[in-house]
């Protein structure tokens, strides 16, 4: 824990992602940012629909796992919620994405029901959405399964201890 008025960028802090275990990170080429690619995204027609998301696949040039998302005005008029909701989605999207594998760009839609939802419920329904769409195959449903009830888990001991 760095001591107060210690900057992250003195070498005694050490900042680097841990060595072990998967990478969860989304630099930016890992992310979907021109509207074009949107606009393609949402031409292709290519979408399952969740309680608290709706998934959509763009397929075509360098198309690689990329993550957009989406929060309208729709989920709630405050913008400090639709951010929630936005970082909710990347979250769960970091901790899948090592499981995932196919040559697509995914775009996340927030609906308004992922503000009071459960994080174990938002995991397993993007769980169960890569399903459907085939992001996730071979042994690694099983994995992501593992990685979804780890979460959920751990939500349902942090409730049990308060």
């Amino acid at each position: 824990m760095p001591k107060p008025r210690q900057r992250e960028s003195d070498h005694s802090i050490d900042s680097s992602p841990p060595t072990s275990g998967l990478d969860r990170c989304l630099s930016k080429q890992q992310r979907l940012k021109h509207s074009a690619l949107f606009s393609e995204t949402f031409a292709q027609n290519k979408k399952w629909v969740g309680r608290f998301m709706v998934l959509w696949l763009r397929s075509g040039e360098n198309a690689s796992l990329r993550l957009g998302v989406v929060t309208s005005k729709k989920v709630h008029l405050r913008a400090n919620r639709r951010n929630f909701a936005r970082r909710r989605l990347r979250e769960a999207y970091r901790n899948l994405r090592p499981f995932m594998s196919g040559d697509f760009d995914v775009l996340l839609v927030g609906r308004r029901a992922i503000l009071t939802a459960e994080w174990g419920d938002i995991l397993n329904e993007l769980l169960k959405l890569a399903q459907k769409a085939e992001l996730i195959s071979g042994e690694n449903p099983e994995r992501a399964k593992q990685e979804v009830l780890k979460h959920k888990d751990t939500k349902d001991s942090k409730k049990s201890s308060s």
